[in-house]
């Protein structure tokens, strides 16, 4: 019994020095930081664009096609 106890406690010890030894699963850390990263600059692309076409394009392109429109020559 004292030597299947043994056995099993060093197994158990064993077990996990093997885990925290591997370095298998920082590949999956590094990619999804890599996504988190992609998905942050992509929202931040978006709400430049948007605040450009918002505030810049659209008014200017509005005023062009109003005075295109209401031409009186």
């Amino acid at each position: 019994m004292k030597q299947w106890l043994q056995k099993k406690y060093f197994r158990a010890v064993m077990n996990v020095k093997q885990a925290i030894s591997n370095r298998r699963g920082e590949g999956f850390v590094d990619t999804a930081v890599k996504i988190l990263m992609a998905v942050v600059i992509g929202a931040l692309v978006l709400a430049g664009l948007y605040l450009l076409f918002g505030e810049t394009i659209l008014p200017t392109l509005r005023q062009r096609i109003q005075e295109m429109f209401n031409y009186r020559g």
